[in-house]
């Protein structure tokens, strides 16, 4: 059995729990401060590795393609193996992989460790959902913890652009990635401390069926929807990266229907906020990172804004993701999910509705307006969200149901990215492109609000 250094702290425990959150949110603040980064340093990878759109595409879902692959297998790891355990390997994975990304020399080398960091980064999130979930039991303590983890998290965004906006300007994109390593380390020693081992379920076997069937279906259509405008839409090649994708998905749940010990246990999917809170997982995704893949492109490439400017920019969307989380928590603790993730959406749909006549003259007025709206849309919604679907289910489930969450969730923002680069790459010009791929995105989003207030907190 693993021990741990036992830490001072009250009768209540809240001293060593108030560690033990920082800690877990720490490391997945790094993950979304990774992926935020990324966003605003493409056009200088660009410059100095080369690659168009499609190349700057896979350089964002390289990561998320291999993160939303693997969080079934590691939401299933957590529970059988110790979420703890789970963590820890993937925060080392993670701060290895972001030192050696740092020194990439081909635009297919830095694509290819961001698969890596992706292996890392889809170990921490299912993995901390669990400990969170063991150490805060009830409902609502549980929805304010996961608004204060949301909220640590959520300044990883708000800091994301302002601060990659510096290094890339200052020190070169490489340091964005060398950003990552003291922030490991810290959490490491955190976790170590102050986190205790969750109890392991009996082992059975694992699901390499599912797992494969996962990732090709995934790889398949992402490749298919990011590369249709370079093969064409209606080559061979395209055809078939489709067609592998239908099959993928086909099996997949044949996979998991018959499977003794499936990644993804579809009787899950009986429960309606399970449901429900998969497909708005996936929605609030392909918003978020749609946007943070598009605006920052139009400001630096368009608008010829530097990098650090461009992060002054997003402040107003990335600071309400930074302190509205925890008013959220609070809130969702005392009257439920449904309202919060309804107005959430509601939102960001109207605030992506606004960027979407954002052209070179427009004032930055309208801007600020709009992504403030998108930033408190996205801080009610995923705290809502998160809180709906893990107290939905027995704890004893929270692995595989924080994982298929989380899985839903990075299969939106691959499909936000490819999608939204794929309208770019197809229009006439990049406004038109910007234009016609944001009033998709509201259109989405809008869907998600509907969702959420006809669905969510349903028992059946």
């Amino acid at each position: 059995m693993e021990k741990t250094m036992q830490i001072p702290s009250s009768s209540t425990g809240k001293p060593s729990r108030g560690m033990l959150l920082l800690g877990l949110s720490l490391g997945y603040f790094m993950v979304l401060l990774d992926m935020t980064v990324v966003s605003v340093a493409l056009p200088a990878i660009h410059a100095e590795l080369g690659g168009g759109i499609s190349g700057l595409q896979w350089v964002v879902n390289a990561y998320t393609i291999v993160f939303a692959g693997l969080l079934l297998s590691m939401g299933a790891f957590a529970d059988k193996l110790g979420a703890k355990r789970v963590y820890t390997g993937g925060l080392a994975l993670f701060l290895a992989a972001s030192a050696i990304s740092a020194t990439a020399s081909t635009l297919g080398e830095l694509i290819a460790l961001r698969a890596i960091l992706g292996i890392g980064g889809s170990a921490l999130m299912p993995a901390s959902l669990t400990l969170l979930a063991h150490a805060y039991p009830g409902t609502a303590e549980r929805a304010r913890a996961l608004g204060i983890w949301a909220a640590v998290t959520g300044a990883a965004m708000a800091a994301g652009p302002v601060v990659g906006g510096l290094l890339v300007d200052s020190l070169g994109w490489r340091s964005i990635f060398l950003l990552n390593v003291p922030l490991a380390g810290i959490s490491l020693i955190m976790t170590f401390l102050y986190v205790r081992e969750t109890d392991r379920k009996s082992p059975k076997s694992f699901d390499f069926g599912g797992q494969i069937t996962a990732v090709v279906a995934l790889a398949a259509l992402s490749f298919g929807l990011m590369e249709g405008e370079t093969y064409g839409w209606n080559s061979p090649v395209i055809f078939a990266a489709f067609l592998l994708a239908l099959l993928g998905v086909i099996l997949f749940l044949i996979v998991e229907a018959k499977g003794k010990a499936p990644l993804l246990p579809l009787r899950l999917f009986r429960n309606t906020t399970v449901s429900a809170g998969m497909l708005a997982g996936m929605a609030i995704n392909i918003g978020l990172s749609g946007i943070l893949f598009v605006l920052p492109l139009f400001f630096q490439q368009t608008r010829g804004l530097s990098a650090h400017i461009v992060g002054l920019v997003f402040l107003p969307m990335m600071i309400p993701l930074a302190f509205n989380p925890i008013l959220t928590g609070r809130i969702v603790g005392r009257i439920g999910a449904r309202i919060p993730m309804t107005l959430g959406f509601s939102l960001s749909a109207v605030g992506t509705l606004l960027q979407a006549w954002t052209d070179v003259n427009t004032s930055y007025v309208n801007t600020m307006i709009g992504l403030l709206l998108i930033g408190f849309g996205v801080s009610f919604t995923i705290p809502s969200l998160m809180a709906a679907v893990i107290s939905s289910v027995p704890k004893e489930q929270t692995g595989a149901v924080s994982g298929a969450l989380n899985s839903s969730r990075q299969l939106g923002s691959t499909l936000g990215v490819a999608i939204l680069g794929s309208i770019l790459s197809g229009s006439k010009s990049f406004i038109d492109g910007m234009h016609m791929s944001l009033i998709v995105t509201s259109v989405i989003l809008f869907g998600g609000s509907l969702l959420s207030l006809a669905f969510i907190g349903r028992k059946k």
